[in-house]
């Protein structure tokens, strides 16, 4: 699908022209609404919808909306051709009260296209795991699975992360998130102070047959901006607050200063000045 950018077609183009137009299977943008209201949802649609992949809604917020608000989110959202689903914390606790069947069909009722199965904060057995994503596909919903404990005391193993993401994919998740939180700190690939653990990243993808199935959560635009640098434009990111999807699709295109020096050295090109 080309998009059509009033004013400026044909007079300047993108630096890195192989970013992907929807509909794609790589080079998802993924939002963290933690309680957008409806306008606000509305007008960050109007004004950056075609760049946005996912909507999650944050955590278990979907259980707090009054009224039809929820379904008026879930119904803007799909009217746009985007996809929207709970966040994984929320089917934890449907988890930990054995309520996964009646969470999956309620989600199913209310709209939600997607459904994200994850263990960040209990734990969750490989069997009742592999039951969660094979009962959610049979559902239609498309399933993104995610790995990594959301408090350091409950770090997993490089190599139990590996083996998770790696059978994921085999029970059919449509992506692997990697989780960053929505603080991007401590936690998988990102130390205290939110920069990358060379180890860790460098593990996975030296791991993973298919690297455009992990969709990376970086909600730090320094995060967003080296995984762009190392993986390519069209790689997965996700928990990008609202109001930054313009400026990370800007660093995804070349658009800012620091993807644009990047495209500059790689290509041996010089400023020409008169």
């Amino acid at each position: 699908m080309s998009i059509r950018r009033e004013g400026w077609d044909g007079i300047v183009e993108f630096p890195l022209s192989e970013r992907k137009q929807k509909p794609r299977e790589n080079g998802f943008t993924m939002i963290i609404d933690k309680g957008l209201g409806l306008s606000e949802l509305a007008d960050t649609l109007e004004t950056s919808g075609q760049y946005i992949d996912f909507v999650k809604l944050g955590f278990g917020t979907s259980a707090l909306y009054t009224g039809d608000v929820l379904q008026k989110k879930i119904k803007l959202v799909r009217s746009m051709g985007i996809d929207i689903y709970p966040g994984g914390t929320f089917l934890e606790v449907a988890v930990l009260q054995g309520k996964l069947d009646v969470y999956l069909e309620k989600a199913k009722s209310l709209g939600y296209s997607c459904i994200e199965v994850s263990d960040g904060t209990i734990n969750m057995s490989r069997s009742v795991r592999k039951s969660a994503i094979e009962k959610a596909l049979d559902m239609d919903f498309k399933v993104l699975s995610e790995v990594g404990k959301k408090d350091a005391r409950d770090e997993l193993s490089n190599t139990d992360i590996l083996e998770q993401i790696n059978l994921d994919i085999e029970w059919g998740a449509h992506k692997v998130i990697v989780e960053g939180r929505e603080s991007g700190k401590g936690v998988v690939i990102y130390d205290e102070q939110g920069k990358i653990r060379e180890k860790e990243l460098e593990g996975i993808l030296n791991s993973i047959s298919d690297v455009n199935k992990i969709l990376w959560e970086a909600p730090q635009k320094n995060q967003q901006q080296e995984l762009i640098i190392r993986l390519g434009t069209n790689v997965n990111l996700g928990n990008i607050h609202p109001g930054d999807v313009m400026s990370l699709e800007a660093l995804r295109v070349g658009l800012r200063g620091d993807t644009l020096r990047n495209y500059i050295i790689s290509n041996k090109l010089h400023a020409i000045s008169s």
